[in-house]
């Protein structure tokens, strides 16, 4: 019998122990005779043979004793190397089925010990893992929904009918170095950030969450199912869509800044999201738009600051190049990200899309020219029915405030309870025409 310890290295390490059986034959015709002058040479070959084969099979069985000792003490498992998930590398389910507790880091628990503490995540419902495994059948692939930055999305109904997304963070296997110790932080943080920010807030724009879980080194958010996806889907990847007219489209806008502007000025202590862009912008099942992803979210600056001063952070083609160059975070940069979104919705365009030689463009440099010159038809989605005569007004004035929102300097911007406001006049102006809907009531500064 041969052993062989073997490595599957598609996501993580993992080791698996393959033994083959191989039959040792002799020839008959080139064995000794038992005639032999010693008489006993024949006896003494089998001896040989079989401490051999004693000797070498012990080797190997101790050898691949002390390796899975080595794998066991790096935090490794041995396991049927076919059941891990290829597709997140996140921690295999079958490691799941028996799983042994893990601390959580200390940042991670302060944080939680603090929350816990000031009692603002008190009506939100823990989850054990154990439930989450069993709505998710071990968070298979035929509930996945979605993945992004944090990890993994599942759809799911709990006990009591409800529909929920899980939000599942992708967990590294592999041993411990900077790079990845830093991306484990900046998940923990990202975590952390949604129980915190969405523990205490309540609107109806606002993806609500309903519960957690920090159990067995999972970190899992459990929140309303929104059934309709993804602004970004409706405006860029379904062919059809309810959205194909302007007072649609207009009034998801409207859900949206309603959103933010609670962040900024009912919010207390206020909330910058930083990641405001259409795949954020999530729709239920009565298209009410609303808000979500808070990972990146942070507290505004308190009463005798203006701004936070940090690091940018967002996702490019959405985020303020002022906070990007000057490292200044402000509401405004929140704006300037909605402004991004609405230029989306007028164009059809995606924030960062390629024109026609294939080049990468901008789509505030592509698009805010045409306002400025007053042509804004020449980049209207085309897949939404030209504008009627007073729907044309009203989506060239929707197509000022998006120029005035991605205006370079912050304080030129309009604040989102300006921008809310410009967004329900424009939205009434769709059913009933007035003849105060005129570019002198957005900035003149474009």
């Amino acid at each position: 019998m041969i052993c062989a310890l073997t490595t599957n290295s598609t996501n993580r390490r993992a080791y698996s122990l393959n033994c083959t059986s191989t039959a040792f034959t002799v020839n008959p015709s080139a064995s000794f005779s038992e005639e032999s002058s010693s008489g006993g040479w024949n006896g003494k070959m089998v001896a040989l043979l079989v401490v051999g084969c004693v000797g070498s099979l012990s080797w190997v069985l101790v050898s691949a004793y002390f390796l899975y000792r080595y794998c066991r003490g790096r935090g490794c498992r041995v396991h049927d190397s076919g059941r891990l998930d290829e597709s997140s590398g996140t921690q295999s389910v079958h490691d799941l089925e028996n799983p042994q507790p893990q601390l959580p880091t200390p940042v991670l628990e302060k944080r939680l010990s603090q929350l816990a503490s000031m009692g603002n995540v008190g009506h939100l419902e823990e989850f054990a893992l154990q439930v989450l495994l069993e709505i998710t059948n071990n968070f298979s692939e035929d509930h996945k929904i979605g993945t992004g930055s944090f990890g993994s999305v599942y759809q799911a109904t709990l006990e009591d009918g409800r529909q929920v997304a899980i939000k599942r963070a992708e967990i590294s296997n592999i041993s411990p170095t900077a790079i990845v110790t830093k991306r484990q932080e900046d998940k923990d943080n990202a975590f952390l950030n949604e129980l915190e920010s969405l523990s205490r807030l309540h609107h109806r724009n606002l993806v609500r969450l309903l519960g957690f879980c920090e159990d067995y080194n999972e970190l899992v958010l459990v929140y309303e199912f929104m059934s309709n996806g993804s602004l970004h889907d409706h405006i860029h990847s379904l062919e059809s869509s309810p959205l194909m007219s302007w007072p649609k489209r207009i009034k998801v806008a409207l859900d949206a800044a309603r959103g933010i502007m609670y962040l900024h000025e009912y919010a207390v202590p206020m909330i910058i999201h930083r990641d405001i862009k259409s795949s954020n912008i999530l729709l239920d099942a009565t298209w009410t738009a609303k808000v979500s992803d808070f990972g990146l979210s942070l507290m505004g600056p308190g009463d005798d600051e203006s701004y936070l001063s940090l690091s940018a952070a967002g996702t490019f083609g959405y985020m303020d190049p002022e906070y990007y160059r000057l490292q200044k975070l402000t509401t405004k940069s929140d704006v300037y990200s909605f402004g991004v979104v609405l230029l989306e919705i007028l164009s059809g365009y995606r924030a960062i899309h390629k024109n026609e030689n294939g080049v990468p463009r901008n789509l505030v440099d592509f698009v805010v020219p045409y306002i400025v010159k007053h042509e804004i038809q020449r980049v209207l989605d085309p897949r939404v029915p030209p504008p009627s005569p007073h729907e044309i007004e009203v989506v060239t004035y929707v197509g000022y405030l998006a120029a005035d929102c991605v205006l370079l300097e912050g304080r030129d911007r309009p604040s989102m309870t300006d921008t809310v406001n410009r967004l329900e006049r424009a939205l009434n102006a769709c059913s009933v025409p007035t003849a105060s809907l005129s570019r002198s009531t957005t900035h003149s500064s474009i």
